[in-house]
């Protein structure tokens, strides 16, 4: 599928959801209609799996008959059953009952079924609990199909959810049905809904020309960039990972450069975006063993598997990538002060936990890894306890690049942001500075980076270019006579030049033109004698 076919049915889907969710909050509309992507999804997955296992056997039916083949199959063959979902486990990790694939779905929809709502509140219910082992329990635990924005009554929501799935249905019917192809759409709506829902959406989104500077980033070799993207990167950890899409696109970056990747890590503290993560991991064809998302408070640290004490079994990540919520309040204690990710720098002030979060995935770092992450300009010039960890970051040689973005480039909020980049290792002894402040194209709601822009910033990063007004390479020595400030305007000036004069030429111009008068006025008053005038004086 093209590209602008890719497009065509996200906006396809996204008319749809315009269309269908009249009052409905968007965010509250979004869990519905992704969820009901993801159950096609896996449906039309496990089918295709299920025709090569059965071969032959795979049940042929005529366009007439509304049954789904695989219960068909199940209705001959209820011996064969145990034998055939072991196999599946096998070889797609997980098992849907025929009754509760999208087909069958969709038909009890084209035929407003009375059965279409407690057949879906069972089908999810099956999926969460007994269709894979248990990376997926609660994947639609916030998703209420009896919500009363749905309808008043019982038959008022069947109606609706019967509405919403014939429109999917019908939408989705002259498109491929390739694992990417649905993927892209539905990494197309999330964005859609982020922009829908403003500030909120910065919770859980990244906008794409954001994700693919640091994607592109962190998959160069990380000691020598400028030999390009690494053929395997081992892991790749985002720690406050929203939707998945940073995630993906470090995926999609290392498959594009023809390298492989191994497993993927996350995590996200919101229930409603930590199951759109896992959904959108698998709409990409990632598979459930190829990665792993946890539900909880990166703060605090709660997620047991990066509470190992024991160095030789401590995870550490190839890569690090993260968005994380701005100048986020939060609560340090005496406790923290003592975490080991923590305990060697000083904790951040309540006011704001921007290095409280990039001290943690700093912490998780692999020595010959990197790390990209986004924060709001004030971490680079903020004094306090915020100058003194910068200080040490500066002093132990971890900080390699700093680069500002434009303003209003996220939906979350408008001011400019930047990219920090750390290595554990880092072999220039100097700080890359990138000014991209001005490098954008105006749009009607957010300004956009466009593919021009964002190869110029990884270009620059990756062959450390030094340009008048754009970027530099800053000696620590004068880091530190500016008392260890990273505001960039401090090292790239914006401001144009003045055009240099020439002085010698600009004195011969006058003097001609000052000549020329002279000749002029001498040739007018020789005119004027003739006809018997005064001169002029």
């Amino acid at each position: 599928m093209t590209h602008q076919e890719q497009q065509r049915l996200g906006k396809t889907l996204w008319a749809i959801a315009d269309r269908l969710r009249g009052a409905m909050n968007a965010d509250d509309f979004r869990d519905y209609m992704l969820s009901f992507l993801f159950l096609r999804y896996l449906s039309r997955n496990y089918e295709a799996a299920a025709r090569r296992e059965l071969g032959s056997d795979y049940p042929e039916l005529s366009k007439d008959d509304l049954r789904v083949p695989l219960a068909v199959w199940y209705d001959a063959n209820p011996a064969d059953i145990a034998d055939f979902e072991k196999q599946m486990r096998l070889k797609v990790h997980y098992v849907i009952k025929p009754q509760y694939l999208w087909d069958n779905i969709a038909a009890l929809a084209r035929q407003e079924s009375d059965a279409l709502l407690e057949t879906l509140h069972e089908g999810f219910k099956f999926i969460e609990n007994e269709s894979f082992q248990s990376t997926f329990q609660g994947l639609f635990s916030e998703i209420n199909l009896y919500s009363e924005k749905l309808g008043k009554t019982q038959a008022q929501k069947n109606k609706k959810l019967c509405e919403i799935i014939k429109e999917i249905d019908k939408g989705l019917a002259e498109f491929s049905t390739e694992v990417d192809t649905l993927g892209d759409a539905y990494e197309y709506l999330i964005g859609q809904f982020a922009a829908g829902s403003g500030k909120k959406a910065g919770e859980f989104y990244t906008p794409q020309q954001v994700s693919t500077i640091l994607s592109r980033i962190v998959t160069l070799d990380s000691q020598s960039p400028e030999a390009g993207p690494v053929k395997h990167l081992g892991s790749v950890f985002d720690f406050a990972c929203g939707s998945g899409s940073l995630l993906l696109n470090v995926r999609n970056q290392v498959r594009k450069a023809g390298g492989t990747i191994g497993k993927i890590y996350g995590q996200e503290k919101n229930i409603t975006t930590y199951n759109l993560a896992r959904m959108n991991m698998l709409l990409h064809g990632v598979k459930d063993t190829e990665f792993e998302i946890y539900h909880g408070d990166t703060l605090t640290n709660d997620w047991d598997f990066l509470r190992e004490t024991n160095p030789s079994r401590m995870p550490k990540f190839d890569a690090v990538v993260a968005n994380p919520p701005f100048s986020y309040r939060w609560e340090p204690t005496e406790a923290l002060a003592e975490d080991v990710r923590f305990k060697n720098y000083g904790l951040a002030p309540k006011s704001a936990a921007d290095f409280a979060f990039l001290l943690h995935g700093f912490h998780y770092l692999k020595d010959q890894g990197v790390m990209a992450i986004i924060l709001p300009h004030g971490v680079l010039f903020r004094g306090g306890v915020e100058e003194r960890i910068r200080k040490k970051l500066l002093l132990d040689g971890h900080i390699d690049t700093v680069i500002g973005l434009p303003a209003n480039l996220f939906y979350s909020t408008g001011i400019p942001v930047c990219i920090i980049v750390l290595k554990k290792c880092k072999k220039p002894d100097d700080v890359l500075f990138i000014n991209a402040a001005e490098h954008y194209e105006k749009g009607k709601r957010q300004n956009v980076l466009r593919e021009e822009h964002i190869n110029k910033i990884v270009e620059t990063y990756q062959f450390r270019k030094e340009e008048p007004r754009y970027s530099r390479r800053v000696s620590m020595a004068e880091i530190e006579r500016e008392g260890f400030n990273l505001n960039i305007s401090r090292y790239i000036s914006t401001v144009e030049p003045e055009p240099e004069i020439d002085l010698a030429a600009t004195h011969k111009t006058l003097v001609d033109l000052d000549q020329k008068i002279r000749d002029a006025k001498n040739r007018h008053n020789a005119f004027l004698r003739e006809l018997g005038l005064a001169e002029l004086p």
